[in-house]
């Protein structure tokens, strides 16, 4: 792969280049649509870890993506300071920051109500429906890409189908921008067989003949049927995505009373060491510890985008050759790498069982299974060449002016009725759940 091709200016359904607006990049462009796009700001109401909370510091899918946004800037443009010999004579490392910038903001865009929890109620559903016999006009790969339903994947429609220009470019990114986001570039038929992130795939049946243009244009190397190799800056976007998840867990965690104040001081003291900085030796007994956690947390993220960023370059040959093996953040430094590990761990062993989120996720299934129940039972009925029962005709009225029609294909249908679904808060779903049920939310 070469950056001249990888850093492609030209935008998914439009061909002809817009002149640029005086300083104002065409990736400044893609960082706008996305910020500015309806699915970007549901975020605020969608689950990051924990419920969405009266607590206010505690994160939402918003927060999170602003934060992944903020340190993939840092890392896009440290890199690009590094590789400034090697880039095209019209990028600059602020470019190269944008892009991977506007990368992280999208990258959880896809995400339904309820995290990850929404994201396995959707399968589970899917799972039973099969064996129902209600996928079986569905090719082979068609069922699975519900069988394994993925936000990526769902994200990578967002983008390029849903927002703005629906089905015709969707936002319209440049190609640059929608290869840093493809963090799986192959769809759901290679989901179970590659030993990296299992389950995982970014594509669609339906958005294949993208993911194949997108590839094309970006020159990403073929390394299988329906799957190429990975942009190099997505290894920025997930490195970003790493090193927020893994710190800003442990500033929820506290919030929550999970975890105490001096084991989360202490996975950050062991990355920084000596470097402190001067506003927190002045601390002093009558401040408190949200303030000392985030002078502390500026300096290990900057400790930590220095490591991720020389692992970039480090790993450069093998980036560019589509051959690196597992992520940036397993190439960093010791001590870098084991405090991002470090925090992943007490996560999962001392945030994620907390009851409040296990009562959550048992919810996300009750509302995800009646919401699926109402509206692929009116698809259903709608395919089998009946009349639409009045319940079912106004059940399908809630979609929209893209209501699914009888000539489509079932699997389009069950899209966009996932398309509806995956787009709702938490809040959202659940009162339309409950409604639907004949509960009136108070």
């Amino acid at each position: 792969m070469d950056w001249e091709t990888l850093l492609c200016r030209e935008r998914l359904g439009k061909p002809v280049a817009s002149d640029d607006e005086l300083g104002r990049t065409p990736f400044h462009k893609d960082h706008d649509r996305v910020i500015f796009s309806g699915a970007f700001r549901r975020l605020g109401k969608k689950t990051q870890v924990h419920p969405v909370s009266s607590n206010d510091h505690i994160h939402t899918r918003l927060t999170h993506s602003l934060e992944v946004g903020c340190v993939g800037r840092s890392l896009g443009m440290r890199v690009g300071e590094m590789l400034r010999s090697e880039m095209p004579d019209w990028c600059q490392p602020a470019d190269l920051g944008v892009i991977v910038q506007a990368a992280c903001l999208a990258h959880d865009i896809g995400n339904p109500p309820y995290g990850h929890s929404g994201e396995d109620a959707i399968r589970h559903w899917f799972r039973q429906a099969e064996q129902r016999g209600m996928l079986d006009q569905l090719s082979d790969a068609e069922k699975q890409d519900f069988l394994h339903f993925e936000g990526n994947a769902q994200g990578f429609r967002v983008l390029t189908q849903i927002e703005y220009h629906q089905a015709e470019g969707g936002m319209r990114l440049t190609y640059a921008t929608l290869g840093a986001y493809l963090k799986y570039p192959w769809t759901a038929q290679h989901a179970n067989d590659l030993g990296y992130k299992k389950h995982k795939f970014g594509c669609y049946q339906a958005e294949f003949p993208l993911l194949q243009q997108i590839a094309d244009k970006l020159g990403l190397p073929a390394l299988g049927p329906h799957r190429w190799a990975r942009h190099p800056l997505v290894y920025l976007v997930e490195a970003a995505d790493d090193i927020c998840y893994g710190l800003i867990d442990l500033e929820d965690g506290l919030e929550m009373d999970l975890l105490a104040y001096a084991e989360v001081e202490r996975v950050l003291l062991d990355l920084v060491g000596d470097d402190l900085p001067e506003t927190y030796r002045q601390l002093g007994p009558n401040d408190s510890q949200r303030r000392r956690l985030a002078i502390l947390r500026g300096k290990a993220i900057e400790h930590l985008v220095n490591a991720a960023a020389q692992a970039f370059i480090d790993q450069l040959p093998a980036l560019l050759a589509g051959e690196l093996q597992g992520d940036l953040v397993e190439h960093m430094p010791a001590a870098a790498r084991n405090c991002v590990l470090t925090a992943k761990d007490m996560a999962r062993k001392r945030i994620f069982q907390d009851k409040r989120k296990t009562l959550h996720e048992i919810g996300a299934y009750s509302t995800l299974e009646t919401l699926l129940d109402a509206f692929c039972s009116a698809v259903n009925e709608l395919h089998a060449g009946q009349n639409l029962s009045f319940k079912h005709q106004r059940i399908l009225d809630l979609i929209g002016h893209t209501i699914p029609q009888a000539d489509w294909p079932p699997y389009r249908s069950y899209l966009r009725v996932l398309d509806f679904i995956a787009g709702m808060t938490d809040l959202y779903a659940a009162d339309m759940a409950a409604q639907i049920r004949g509960i009136n939310p108070a």
